[in-house]
């Protein structure tokens, strides 16, 4: 798949000698200097002041990428940096992504026939084709719909069906599977494949590009014109779609990328997020390229947490993304064998992140994780910003995007140190950034507000600071004899133990309690062989006293794994369900 993007325009990706020229200051880094790179704003105070006009028209890639391909000073740099364990690259810079999109864009008018709002379901892994469908389905005005690629036969059913889509992009890998369903999608019309090989039925998505006109002018969209679609995880019911315009994610992703991720055009940033999340339509398109910084990826068949640190020890990255599940993992290997030398700012979200894992990670690296809170139907609601005191087990402040507060059940601003649901305030005037609805689904789209406030689902607090302290989903929380307790605090606990892998805490009937906390927990290897009742007992004083002792599992299984959505999220919903079903406490 690299050869006709390399050998399609000869004479525009002669790409080596760029980097010394776009990254001066490398050189300070790689002779054992740690360069402090400027920040986007003075302090938390500051950043207070964002508030950017939305004009009745805009495209990211005209009025953004464009912009930065027309800039001498950044059109030679890299846009996009991609590497594969075979030592295979790609870099382009913004007019060599121009160059290749308008291709695109040019394929997906003519030879698709997709027209303004039509919708495209994109289904690849990390590779740079899937950045161009992004970028030419911007230029065209037709909606993106990216899946991981994990999704099962059923899951893209339902996908296709759904969505109407008229086009479906992957490999040929999931080029079988979705041959599997295709029949039983009416509206789907094109199907555009991603391999050096032919396939009966599919177009050749390389011989479509070569043979493209980079003559293309992008359309015209509306701010709110609709541009991208993710459809949620599906914790609690069937994946719904959720809808983002131009300006949501185009222009309200300017807030991650100027102050959480505090990027400059001299930043590599890696974020590790599939290709199927809304994270990467954050970290790996919107956030990074609205500050003109390049975007990094290294493709990885699976996680690899040698392959990770080797990455960042010998790739110019500054700026470094991933989940706590893979900080978790990498403060088990030998850091101190590493040099990161151009490392700066390291970041976190999806979930709550270990506090212990933190302190591992500053101890061997000397810096800090910055932890960010969001969520698919939004930008970025609250995190920790440079220059902030970092409060262990908070995710921070709220971001100039929204007025976020903390709400009752309908509505109202609760006191600060009290619990309730995380809300966002929509009235009088609902934030730009803030998704459309959940496409044709107006009833789950009205249940996510209450009074003033859009609800996130998350339960939290906000204490006398300002800083936010997440609790759990809203259907997680246990009331146990009249404590609510929040499953990721026990859950947090529990990895702290060497026994524990992983761990998913719900609640369970009791006669007495009503109910009580009950913790599935899978074993590290070493200790799947120990006595399990004696381990139960050690796991019981090792959550009393690293939090409150009412919190400890009364109850806990030992399973060999844990029920996740596609997107890795765990399904406490089956846990509970499974717990509940059929029991009646009086």
């Amino acid at each position: 798949f690299l050869s006709h993007l390399q050998m399609s325009a000869i004479g525009k990706l002669s790409f080596h000698r760029k980097i010394i020229r776009t990254f001066p200051t490398f050189k300070y880094h790689i002779r054992g200097h740690r360069v402090s790179i400027p920040q986007n704003f003075t302090d938390y105070e500051s950043i207070k002041q964002y508030n950017p006009q939305i004009p009745e028209n805009f495209n990211f890639a005209k009025d953004v990428l464009d912009v930065w391909a027309e800039q001498e000073k950044r059109a030679d740099g890299p846009a996009l940096w991609w590497v594969n364990d075979r030592k295979e690259e790609v870099r382009w810079s913004f007019d060599e992504l121009g160059f290749h999109s308008r291709r695109l864009a040019n394929v997906l008018s003519g030879v698709c026939s997709l027209n303004q709002q039509d919708r495209v379901f994109l289904v690849l892994p990390k590779v740079p084709e899937w950045w161009l469908v992004n970028v030419a389905c911007l230029r065209t005005g037709t909606v993106l719909l990216p899946g991981t690629y994990q999704l099962t036969a059923r899951d893209i059913l339902h996908r296709l069906q759904t969505s109407r889509a008229r086009c479906v992009i992957t490999d040929e890998s999931l080029a079988p599977v979705l041959d599997s369903v295709a029949s039983q999608c009416s509206s789907l019309q094109h199907k555009l494949l991603v391999s050096p090989t032919k396939r009966d039925g599919w177009m050749n998505f390389g011989d479509l590009l070569r043979n493209a006109s980079s003559d293309h002018e992008c359309v015209n969209t509306r701010s709110d014109d609709p541009m991208t679609i993710f459809f949620t995880s599906g914790t609690t019911g069937s994946p719904k779609m959720t809808q983002h315009s131009h300006s949501s994610y185009g222009i309200g992703l300017t807030v991650n990328g100027r102050y959480w991720l505090d990027l400059t055009e001299r930043d590599v940033l890696w974020n590790t997020s599939d290709t199927g999340w809304a994270k990467s339509a954050w970290s790996s398109v919107f956030a990074p390229w609205t500050q003109g910084a390049c975007v990094f990826i290294h493709h990885m068949p699976r996680f690899n947490s040698h392959t990770v640190l080797e990455t960042l020890s010998n790739y110019p990255i500054t700026t470094f993304c991933t989940a706590p599940t893979a900080y978790r993992m990498l403060v088990q290997e030998d850091l101190s064998k590493y040099h990161f030398n151009t490392l700066q700012h390291c970041l976190s979200a999806g979930e709550p992140i270990n506090p212990d894992v933190m302190r591992k990670w500053k101890d061997a690296t000397g810096l800090d994780i910055y932890e960010g809170y969001g969520q698919t139907e939004t930008v970025l609601i609250a995190g920790t910003f440079k220059g902030m005191k970092i409060n262990a087990g908070s995710f921070g402040k709220a971001s100039p995007a929204y007025d976020v507060q903390v709400v009752d059940e309908a509505g109202n601003v609760l006191p600060r140190g009290v619990e309730g649901n995380i809300g966002i305030r929509v009235k009088p005037h609902k934030p730009f950034c803030l998704f459309t609805e959940y496409t044709d689904d107006l009833v789950r789209t009205a249940e996510c507000y209450v009074g003033d406030f859009y609800l996130t689902g998350d339960r939290g607090r906000m204490d006398q600071d300002g800083y936010l302290w997440f609790e759990g989903r809203a259907d997680d929380v246990i009331l146990s004899a009249g404590y609510r307790i929040g499953p990721f605090e026990v859950e947090n606990a529990l990895i702290e133990h060497q026994a524990v892998a992983e761990s998913a805490v719900v609640s369970s009937p009791d006669p007495i309690r009503g109910e009580v906390v009950k913790a599935f927990v899978v074993l590290t290897p070493e200790y799947k062989s120990q006595d399990q009742d004696q381990l139960v007992k050690k796991l019981q004083t090792h959550v009393k006293e690293v939090t409150a002792p009412y919190k400890y599992p009364r109850k806990i299984e030992f399973v060999e794994q844990l029920p996740k959505t596609i997107s890795g999220k765990i399904r406490r919903v089956e846990l509970r369900n499974k717990e509940w079903v059929g029991r009646t406490i009086i």
